[in-house]
């Protein structure tokens, strides 16, 4: 896949419709917004849009709409948001049916500099159907409202869906450009180059709970990076592939092979392969999540049949801590234990710490690593923090995200 898109830098907006797919997908209490976090990321890019003279529409998905369109899941609060934070008013357009008559009205009365923004994109059902359906009807109507596209919402850029990627088929069939906003352009440089082109010593640190959520992420990192460090619960499989006993810890059975497989590929290939060397271990998960809980720490090999491993030890800590020291590109996705309760908080506190005290390029890959970053307060001392879980993923894999994809090549 080729990363060289063109960005808004690269166009001519002024006087032009240009339709901007945001990530506008907020955790909202009681109508209210609870996280800015994603209306933050996109300003730059609607700012510079409007200061360029363009009529700027955007659109966004919200939640997972099972139950159809409803006033709990409409971007009403996000218009308003908007609003306050641009210092100009938003037009909202809260027609279920996202881009129908009342839709084209308000673009049709739009002056440069003039921002509109959609209903859910999701409230159109076809948004989430498969690539190959992915509402072309619905699709077109979006491109039929506007002359040019910017992608910069990375949060569903793994997602071919018709506000997405189909889209640009139709812009592109007018003659409009199909460009990447300024938000895209950060997470194209920082994780898609840092998988293609890292400055070496490349370390790569892999948590969270499932083997099986990253077996392809695993296995194309190990060709990629120099030190691949495993923590979290998946590191429990790779304990029990090299025999250990792992007591009531999470493990994933059908993976022990490729764990196998996996620890001989590093050994082939030269690479280094960090599993925990001591654990901290507790009677069972905390109930609820961030209860008080009794805890030992015991060698990685000693774990008690009756006992489950919820956090990386202090030795692993430490060994892990060193193996950042003299790295120029690391990448981290995913937690080294049950980082919501402040007990077995420890691993992935140290990691982050010694990740903020480097000097490498520091790149956190969205999800929980980016919560346990931002609860943790270690946020500012990242070079960059994903906005997408799925979509940074499926970049580690070495996957083509089709809303990168989509976006024309300079």
């Amino acid at each position: 896949m080729s990363l060289n898109k063109k960005s808004v830098d690269d166009f001519n907006a002024k006087g032009k419709r240009v339709l901007v797919r945001c990530d506008f997908n907020v955790p909202l209490k009681d109508g209210v917004i609870t996280d800015e976090t994603r209306i933050n990321a996109a300003l730059p890019t609607i700012n510079k849009l409007i200061g360029d003279g363009a009529k700027v529409i955007l659109c966004s998905h919200l939640g997972k709409v099972k139950e159809g369109p409803n006033e709990k899941e409409s971007l009403a609060p996000v218009a308003a948001k908007l609003s306050e934070k641009l210092g100009k008013n938003v037009v909202f357009v809260k027609d279920y049916n996202v881009t129908g008559a009342d839709a084209t009205a308000a673009v049709a009365a739009m002056k440069e500099g003039d921002v509109v923004l959609l209903q859910n994109t999701r409230f159109r059902g076809k948004e989430e159907t498969k690539p190959q359906d992915a509402g072309e009807a619905f699709a077109k109507e979006l491109a039929d409202l506007c002359d040019d596209y910017v992608c910069d919402a990375f949060g569903s850029a793994h997602r071919a869906h018709a506000s997405v990627a189909v889209v640009t088929k139709y812009v592109r069939e007018k003659g409009g450009n199909c460009a990447v906003g300024y938000l895209m352009q950060k997470e194209i440089d920082f994780l898609g180059n840092a998988v293609e082109n890292p400055v070496r010593p490349f370390v790569a640190i892999l948590g969270g709970a499932k083997v099986a959520d990253k077996l392809n992420v695993i296995n194309n990192l190990l060709e990629k990076c120099d030190t691949l460090i495993i923590g979290g619960g998946m590191a429990f499989t790779f304990l029990k592939a090299k025999g250990y006993e792992i007591g009531n810890s999470l493990v994933d059975d059908e993976k022990i092979d490729y764990c196998k497989e996996m620890m001989a590929k590093a050994e082939s290939l030269g690479k280094q392969l960090l599993l925990p060397i001591d654990t901290t271990i507790a009677d069972g998960f905390p109930n609820p999540i961030d209860a008080e809980i009794a805890v030992d720490v015991v060698d990685a090999d000693k774990i008690p049949a009756n006992k489950e491993g919820l956090d990386i030890g202090p030795k692993t800590a430490e060994l892990y801590a060193n193996a950042v020291k003299n790295a120029k590109t690391v990448v981290w996705n995913g937690p080294m234990g049950v980082f919501e309760n402040p007990v077995l908080a420890k691993g992935t506190i140290a990691v982050a710490k010694a990740l903020a005290e480097t000097d490498a390029t520091t790149i956190i890959g969205g999800g929980d690593s980016a919560a346990a970053c931002n609860q943790l307060g270690f946020a500012d001392k990242m070079s960059h923090i994903s906005t997408g879980g799925g979509a940074s993923l499926e970049f580690l894999e070495g996957k083509e995200l089709p809303g990168v994809y989509a976006a024309d090549d300079k």
